[in-house]
């Protein structure tokens, strides 16, 4: 939850996991894989969508369900689930990062 916003319950909004899909960076694919006893190209098979230009497409996170909690949330990365970036310290350093996010999140917006 992001802890400077008391009355924002991000339960409630679930758009980064909506929009933004699946973890895919090699690291969040390997991990979560482990996880599931599985080799990370049978992952990527199972739970990304790939265009037919090899990018992958934006859709809707196979690990969120209809009550809005990640059903993976423990195993992905730190900065999974630091998102929008909005806690940083130094938040100036990432302005592009953050200018992005605010189309996703309510919150930085």
């Amino acid at each position: 939850m992001l802890k400077f916003l008391k009355n924002l319950d991000c339960l409630t909004c679930a758009n980064c996991c909506i929009t933004t899909g699946t973890p895919s960076t090699h690291t969040e694919i390997y991990r979560i894989a482990t996880n599931f006893k599985i080799k990370p190209c049978n992952f990527t098979d199972r739970f990304l969508k790939i265009d037919q230009d090899g990018e992958l497409q934006q859709i809707s996170c196979e690990f969120l369900g209809t009550d809005n909690y990640c059903s993976i949330y423990r195993i992905i990365l730190k900065a999974h689930i630091e998102y929008p970036d909005t806690n940083r310290k130094k938040i100036y350093q990432i302005d592009t990062l953050t200018v992005a996010n605010t189309a996703v999140c309510p919150a930085v917006f």
